[in-house]
């Protein structure tokens, strides 16, 4: 529009000797019209590109397929560790329990060294940054409660009471780990 103002202008003369304009198409003139305004306004600081390795993307699948197979071995571990709680008498429980406790602490291991080995690799990256680094708190809690709950889980066979702090430390790992995981998923940048 102002373009078109200021071709207006410049057709008219005081003087009778004015020369006709070419027809400036709407187009033409919207592309002057930005162009001035690209011109008046600040520069705009370019976004640093961030190259990943081809073993980041590798790292990420493995840390991605860990992720969506920790829920099931939750779901499991505390269906096992309630039928201790309440004094079953099978015998195959408590082995069960344990081998998917050490499934689980393999898997936190493999995530762990995926997950911190990328967020050293895209230190630099700054996209998604608070998220990430809100993922790592909570997991590397997650990973210390677990560590705590295999350490008090010795004793839980012996009282009641040790029992219940090993499940308690368990179950707080478990939210904690799963809050992470969540946030992945559903906070989009």
């Amino acid at each position: 529009m102002i373009a078109t103002i200021a071709l207006l202008l410049a057709t008219t003369s005081a003087d009778s000797t004015a020369r006709p304009v070419p027809f400036a198409t709407p187009t033409a003139t919207a592309l002057r019209v930005a162009s001035a305004i690209d011109d008046d306004s600040t520069p705009r600081r370019r976004t640093k590109a961030v190259e990943l390795s081809d073993a980041y993307y590798t790292r990420l699948r493995i840390h991605r397929i860990g992720s969506y197979t920790m829920l099931p071995l939750f779901a499991g571990e505390y269906w096992l560790g309630d039928k201790l709680i309440k004094g079953t008498s099978q015998q195959w429980v408590k082995p069960a329990h344990v081998t998917v406790a050490m499934g689980l602490g393999a898997l936190f291991t493999v995530n762990t060294v995926t997950g911190l080995w990328n967020l050293y690799e895209s230190r630099s990256e700054t996209e998604g940054r608070t998220k990430k680094i809100v993922h790592t708190v909570l997991m590397l809690g997650a990973d210390a409660g677990f560590a705590a709950a295999g350490a008090v889980g010795g004793n839980a066979g012996h009282s009641a009471s040790d029992a219940r702090l090993h499940r308690n430390i368990a179950i707080g790992s478990m939210v904690a780990s799963t809050a992470g995981t969540a946030l992945m998923w559903f906070w989009k940048n």
